[in-house]
């Protein structure tokens, strides 16, 4: 399972369906373009909590992942803790691999 999610976001990252950085993320939930959003278990609290309220808010699906260095990896580049899913068809399949 989570060599098949790191893949799925990699894959969704080289498609050019996901979005980085805090502040891109919360624009892309408030103008309803993220459709999921994916959140390194190491996150400092604050930056956690205002992804996760702001997800909550606007009804779109949030998980915690991997570690950040793990995140990081899976679409090549360094220190990211959070990425948002742009497209619908990844996002159903991603939160189908993290739910099980």
């Amino acid at each position: 399972m989570t060599s098949s999610y790191l893949s799925l976001i990699g894959l969704a990252f080289r498609a050019g369906k996901c979005s980085l950085g805090e502040d891109a993320i919360l624009n892309d939930i408030k103008n309803k373009r993220a459709k999921l959003v994916v959140i390194a278990n190491d996150t400092g609290f604050r930056t956690a909590k205002k992804l996760k309220d702001k997800c909550s808010f606007y009804a779109i699906p949030c998980y915690e992942v991997a570690d950040r260095e793990t995140l990081s990896a899976s679409i090549g580049k360094t220190g990211r803790v959070a990425i948002a899913i742009l497209d619908k068809g990844f996002a159903t399949k991603l939160q189908s691999l993290l739910d099980e």
